[in-house]
């Protein structure tokens, strides 16, 4: 290598002086990070600690990618020095908890495919900057989650808890939230109000839980913002309410067995009569609806099509 200091089994690529390359190699230990490191790639190693001595110098570090290795703790001597960091990717290891004294200006955290059962008090309280969680993909439950534990994530776009065994809606959830996923969870009822907290929730995921037409408040989903819901694979018998706005709905393999346009239409059917394609305020703004795998029967209802008049898709 050009590079003195560059560990002798990573790469150090002459054109991009910040980055080291120590992926793929079968390490077992983490070699001693330059302090000129921003951007250090560390996945699918063999690596099952994090030696505080190993990033003593690696102050400047904004990315890190320990995807696919064999971590089961993190030293917090490790992170508290790690300032600068922006990005954290531990996907794939072997995780009980989420690691505490997390460096404040982390705007991406991913933990999922892990085994984490807990989330200790206060971890999340200082990363303001945070905009991504992920942590699809564990052994999270209900008892994990109080008003308390996303507390200090003001600023939190993208929340994804898919494939944990919830039974129910997390609570304390921040109210900044652009996109929630929850699939693959055991959910049974979305409390009345739940998503009145989220003014810019855009984008719901909640296939494959156990949610029926008793545990669905009716404007559960008569959201402002709210652009794509899925509740596919759920147990629902009818179509929930909409909102005008919603442009995606997925509600295939339910066991909806009739569908009346007029009653779920958002918006009155004599008001959107005379649509013409200048006032696209007057009607309802769903574009693709996905129906199969439920027990109706073709053809689609004609009130349907009359008041979704934007629908380019149905899956029927």
């Amino acid at each position: 290598s050009v590079f003195p200091d560059c560990p002798r089994e990573c790469y150090c690529p002459p054109d991009f002086p910040s980055a080291l390359y120590c992926d793929s190699r079968n390490l077992r230990t983490v070699p001693r990070i330059p302090a000129r490191i921003h951007y250090l790639y560390l996945q699918n190693n063999f690596i099952a600690d994090l030696p505080e001595e190993s990033f003593r110098n690696a102050t400047a570090l904004k990315w890190v990618n320990l995807d696919n290795n064999r971590i089961r703790k993190v030293d917090r001597k490790v992170l508290e020095k790690l300032e600068n960091l922006i990005f954290l990717y531990m996907e794939r290891n072997q995780l009980k908890e989420v690691p505490a004294f997390l460096p404040p200006n982390l705007e991406q955290l991913r933990l999922s495919r892990n085994q984490i059962s807990r989330i200790p008090a206060g971890v999340f309280n200082k990363l303001e900057n945070l905009v991504l969680l992920d942590l699809h993909h564990n052994k999270l439950s209900d008892g994990v989650f109080n008003k308390n534990t996303f507390k200090g994530l003001k600023n939190l776009m993208q929340l994804n808890l898919a494939h944990n065994i919830l039974r129910k809606m997390p609570p304390g959830v921040p109210s900044a939230i652009h996109q929630l996923f929850l699939d693959r969870n055991n959910i049974e009822d979305i409390p009345s109000d739940y998503f009145k907290e989220f003014p810019n929730l855009a984008f719901i995921r909640l296939n494959y839980n156990q949610i029926s037409d008793k545990g669905l408040p009716k404007n559960s989903f008569n959201l402002t913002n709210l652009l794509v819901l899925h509740l596919a694979h759920n147990k629902l018998t009818n179509v929930p309410f909409i909102s005008p706005r919603l442009e995606h709905l997925y509600l295939n393999n339910n066991s909806i067995e009739k569908i009346n346009g007029t009653q779920i239409c958002p918006t009155s059917l004599v008001s959107i009569q005379d649509f013409s394609p200048s006032d696209l305020d007057s009607v309802p703004r769903l574009r693709y609806l996905r129906l199969d795998g439920n027990l109706l029967k073709p053809p689609i209802p004609l009130d349907l099509m009359l008041c979704f008049r934007l629908l380019q898709s149905v899956v029927f």
